[in-house]
């Protein structure tokens, strides 16, 4: 019960915390740490006990919960959620200590959304059941809507009302996925219909044209909270007006949800839809990253500059996945975690000098490297690591990524490197404005360096950034088995010939 339990001490923290006196924030503060810091635990004993080389999935759990409409709470984990699952509860602990002195403002409802929100977004990435997955999909919704909408920025409200609607309408297109495939998966132990996603991807022979449909109805709402071109026009407003740990969270671990939907359901479920749709997601993905790049570069605020460069990023992650290579598919999973630390960690820095000068403008700063040295090389060593320097995260994830992109279409490959060099630019032509040249403005003559307190957070992402740049097989060795899986539905039928390069 391992995996319950992970999301149960989120969950049950956050009711706790309801209960404590509004008069007491550092108790709230203090209880939602505790409570986060167990859910990280617990995370890294199932990371201790996953059994290397396997490809299914383990420590899983099967009690009913619905049984009138077939629903079952049944939890697992495999080499594709097992990181993402460890991300959500490290960037959870991360993020509560980042708000320790930023979030004074009704403190208390504050730390119990973010704890409802972590014990969603572990079910998402847990959850077996197709009834329970979309429960915690919309879980996930409500506490992100009022993180956003209250503490949030000027426009915070613009940006919720945009960030749920677009939400919302992925999730209707997928109930009704879902129910469709529900009506066509039979329990052969019951005879009745079930929720089951791995009977659900067993019985999922369906016809093209209902692929098409289904990949459809999946595929949009994953499209929308990854977000693929054009979908992401709400990323930049919600990660302008969020709080700083809003902006974390949800680039860290929400936009994941949308890649790892397509990798758990829409390529396994929808194979023969998925092979039709890989040249449009593919060039979706590639206007994204330069499109993203391309924006990012004539920004004038730090944290939008940040939030293009996710729509650039995660157009690399979709092009991995649809490489439908080993060497693709890995760098996929891959980036993922990447882009959780390396941009987790940007947010994280933007916010320093935010509560300091309360701007985000590029042009507001200069030169500030000569007063806050620390923070100067942390972020110069983050910047890096996005960029894709080798010896950070970002360049193995990169490099698998190109690399079967490569193999599967050599065009693909040659735009996406353009990708890199653009993130080269608009990430280092940032560095440079913020840090050095003339102290134009004399309140950055004034600026502190980082507290310890501010550099702890984000001292754990460096070390693990570069961490995973130097040795990343301990993640790439756990990942693979489970992806090859994946592949495999493509390798099955008369239409594996269509695939084109796969693996021997």
């Amino acid at each position: 019960m391992i995996l319950s339990l992970c999301i149960a001490i989120p969950a049950v923290a956050s009711l706790l915390v309801l209960f404590l006196p509004r008069t007491s924030p550092n108790t709230i503060r203090w209880t939602a740490l505790l409570a986060s810091l167990a859910a990280f635990f617990v995370s890294l004993v199932v990371l201790i006990n996953f059994q290397v080389g396997e490809a299914g999935f383990q420590m899983v759990e099967k009690v009913p919960w619905v049984p009138s409409i077939g629903a079952d709470w049944h939890l697992g984990v495999d080499g594709i959620s097992l990181f993402l699952v460890v991300l959500t509860t490290l960037l959870t602990v991360l993020c509560i200590i980042s708000s320790w002195h930023s979030i004074t403002d009704r403190v208390r409802d504050y730390h119990f959304f973010f704890l409802l929100l972590e014990a969603g977004m572990i079910g998402v990435f847990v959850a077996l059941d197709l009834f329970v997955f979309y429960v915690m999909w919309e879980v996930m919704l409500v506490p992100m809507f009022f993180l956003i909408g209250v503490w949030g920025g000027q426009r915070r409200l613009y940006a919720t009302i945009k960030f749920f609607l677009f939400t919302m309408a992925g999730s209707v297109l997928m109930l009704a996925g879902i129910l469709y495939v529900y009506f066509n998966t039979l329990d052969p132990e019951t005879g009745k219909h079930t929720f089951d996603l791995l009977l659900a991807t067993q019985q999922s022979d369906f016809a093209l044209n209902v692929q098409r449909w289904l990949f459809l109805a999946f595929g949009l709402a994953f499209a929308i909270k990854v977000p693929l071109f054009p979908l992401h026009t709400w990323l930049p407003d919600a990660h302008t007006e969020a709080p700083t740990a809003g902006s974390v969270i949800l680039a860290g671990v929400l936009l994941k949800m949308g890649t790892y939907g397509f990798l758990r359901f829409c390529l396994p479920m929808f194979p023969q839809a998925t092979l039709e749709f890989v040249p449009w997601i593919s060039w979706l993905a590639l206007i994204g990253i330069v499109y993203g790049a391309l924006v990012a570069m004539v920004q004038k605020d730090m944290k939008k500059l940040v939030a293009y460069s996710s729509v650039a990023h995660l157009g690399f992650v979709m092009l991995g996945t649809f490489a439908l290579n080993q060497q693709g598919l890995t760098g996929s999973l891959l980036q993922q975690i990447n882009h959780g630390i390396s941009t987790g960690a940007l947010f994280l820095l933007v916010g320093v000098v935010y509560e300091r000068r309360h701007t985000r403008l590029i042009a507001d700063y200069g030169g500030i490297a000569k007063f806050m040295p620390v923070y100067a090389t942390l972020f110069l060593i983050i910047a890096l690591s996005s960029i894709g320097l080798p010896t950070t995260n970002g360049f193995v994830g990169e490099f698998l990524i190109l690399l079967g992109t490569f193999s599967s279409n050599t065009l693909y490959g040659v735009i996406a490197t353009s990708g890199v060099i653009l993130a080269a630019v608009y990430l280092l032509w940032m560095y440079q404005r913020v840090f050095y040249g003339q102290v134009v403005h004399e309140e950055n003559s004034k600026l502190k360096d980082i507290t310890l307190v501010e550099a702890l957070p984000i001292v754990v992402l460096v070390l693990l950034a570069i961490w995973i740049g130097v040795y990343p097989e301990p993640l790439i060795v756990r990942m693979e088995p489970s992806l090859q899986l994946v592949l495999d539905r493509f390798q099955q039928g008369d239409f594996s010939m269509l695939l084109g390069v796969l693996p021997q």
